[in-house]
């Protein structure tokens, strides 16, 4: 084994740190396995990482024979407890082996990825009761959703091409499947949202479901309202559930057109202060609604079929818009909107979003379309709620609130074509 010619000119300063790290991280991690009494502990991971920055400092062939020392450790220590009718300490034996590498980074210079590392490690170690519990509550459909995710997001996007494919430079394959991992994405952690703080009840239900399906929420928590004897409050879910759909669509909008804000951001605004003047007068937070805590069931929002048919809407409005906007102008592509809403307001907003990304319509134009496929989405819940909600008067407060919602958003919206309110706004901010 080779020394290198300047192992003893080190500066003393910088191998002191490194010493402090790599001492640091170990003690660290060997703190949580002391904790949860196993025979690898606070000395054992301390003096594990500093071998490895020792190891780093000294020449390549020291690190390899250290890691080569390391794996034996490992095997002593299964070894005896095996010997002593215990379990194999594999989680321990990872530990300590990724805490070596650990300090083999601090002895080539890094700080940031090993203390971090060891942070992430140590959290991983904490929480095993935890992960443990939410491994065991997972749903295949789930871990599918996941894995599908993963597969459109990391493996097929990376390969298809970034080009109009067509003479016409209608479809860009590379827009349509990053439109759909964002929806799925979006879906995904709201899902998980979901599935974590439902259980405060159909108020939390309500808005956490509407950020996923609008629509199934909707026909969920009106059955769950209908049978609980919670009919009156039916009004104020709705409500709520919409406008979640509509700040999802907001963000969907915003990430592949930033400037649509300026068309998007005031019809939330006042849509959102009047529900939520309803819903104060309804007084949602009193009665029978705190007291349920049955989390709301949906289905997780991805799967193929539904990769798919995101897909294909997206293709159709963003054919479909392209042509009429050139036949009608900005009514065309809004009416393409509002049939593209009444199906998937969050695949006609990507549409209409990336369009404006390509500058084939104005951002101000793809926000309006963003409002009006939500507001069309909004007005498809109504008829859920009729056949769920057998209370006529009930049901006559609940589509007034929710028209006069509609149509305070419509009206902005009218406005902004009419006087161009947004693209003045981007004019003067450019």
């Amino acid at each position: 084994m080779a020394i290198t010619n300047d192992f003893l000119h080190y500066p003393v300063g910088p191998i002191a740190l490194k010493m402090a790290v790599s001492v640091g991280i170990g003690m660290l991690v060997g703190m949580e396995r002391k904790w949860s009494h196993k025979e690898a502990g606070i000395r054992t991971f301390a003096i594990v990482a500093l071998l490895g920055m020792l190891a780093t400092i000294a020449g390549q062939d020291f690190i390899i024979a250290a890691m080569v020392g390391v794996f034996l450790l490992v095997i002593a220590i299964n070894a005896r407890s095996l010997m002593a009718a215990e379990s194999v300490e594999i989680t321990t034996s990872a530990a300590l082996i990724a805490n070596y590498v650990l300090g083999v980074l601090v002895g080539l210079g890094h700080i940031f990825t090993p203390v971090a590392g060891a942070i992430i490690m140590t959290m991983l170690l904490a929480w095993k009761t935890e992960l443990n519990k939410f491994a065991g509550g997972l749903l295949p459909s789930e871990i599918r959703s996941a894995i599908l995710l993963g597969l459109i997001g990391f493996v097929i996007y990376p390969v298809l091409p970034d080009r109009y494919i067509d003479p016409w430079q209608l479809f860009n394959p590379s827009d349509a499947w990053i439109s759909i991992i964002a929806i799925a994405g979006i879906g995904f952690v709201n899902y998980v949202c979901l599935r974590i703080f439902s259980t405060g009840g159909l108020y939390l239900g309500a808005i956490f479901g509407g950020l996923v399906n609008s629509s199934a929420t909707v026909a969920e928590v009106s059955s769950r309202a209908e049978t609980s004897g919670m009919g009156p409050k039916i009004s104020s879910l709705v409500l709520l559930t919409t406008i979640a759909m509509f700040a999802r669509n907001l963000v969907i909008a915003t990430l592949f057109s930033p400037a649509s804000i300026t068309a998007t951001l005031m019809p939330l605004v006042a849509m959102s202060v009047v529900a939520g003047l309803m819903i104060l007068k309804d007084k949602v937070t009193e009665g029978k609604l705190a007291a349920n805590t049955a989390a709301l069931q949906l289905d997780s929002p991805i799967s193929i079929k539904k990769v798919l048919w995101f897909g294909l809407l997206f293709i159709i409005i963003q054919v479909g818009g392209t042509l009429l906007t050139k036949l009608f102008g900005s009514f065309g592509l809004l009416a393409t909107g509002v049939f593209g809403g009444l199906v998937s307001s969050a695949s006609t907003t990507a549409a209409a979003a990336t369009m404006a990304m390509h500058g084939k319509i104005s951002p101000a134009l793809a926000g309006s379309v963003a409002i009006v496929s939500s507001l069309a989405s909004a007005v498809v819940n109504l008829p859920i709620v009729w056949r769920t909600i057998k209370d006529k008067a009930i049901l006559k407060k609940m589509t007034i609130e929710t028209v006069i919602v509609i149509a305070v958003g419509l009206i902005i919206v009218v406005l902004d074509r009419v006087f161009q309110l947004s693209e003045i706004v981007i004019k003067h901010l450019n």
